[in-house]
């Protein structure tokens, strides 16, 4: 599949699991969304390359979420609807 990786693709979730491997300012509500009750996502966020930190985040069964902060990393920008313009990821050069 080829698209908008901060939409994830909504035609086969419910996800146990969503790994993302570049870094989203926010996490993206689409990818929330496609979780399925106890799964997990796990994406890296922050405001610029430099202020960075591993979420985790675990769907609830009433549908409540809650993030643990797994600690600071440094990620490639995460571009896409629900992430990162392209004008904003060449700050990350």
């Amino acid at each position: 599949m080829v698209g908008d990786g901060t939409l994830g693709f909504a035609e086969r979730a419910p996800y146990d699991a969503i790994a993302v491997t570049a870094s989203g300012p926010t996490i993206p509500q689409a990818l929330l969304a496609q979780l399925a009750p106890f799964g997990r996502l796990c994406i890296p966020v922050g405001p610029d390359s430099f202020q960075q930190h591993l979420a985790l985040v675990t769907r609830a069964e009433d549908g409540t979420w809650t993030e643990d902060d797994l600690g600071a990393v440094r990620f490639v920008p995460l571009v896409g609807e629900q992430g990162f313009s392209v004008a904003d990821a060449r700050r990350f050069d």
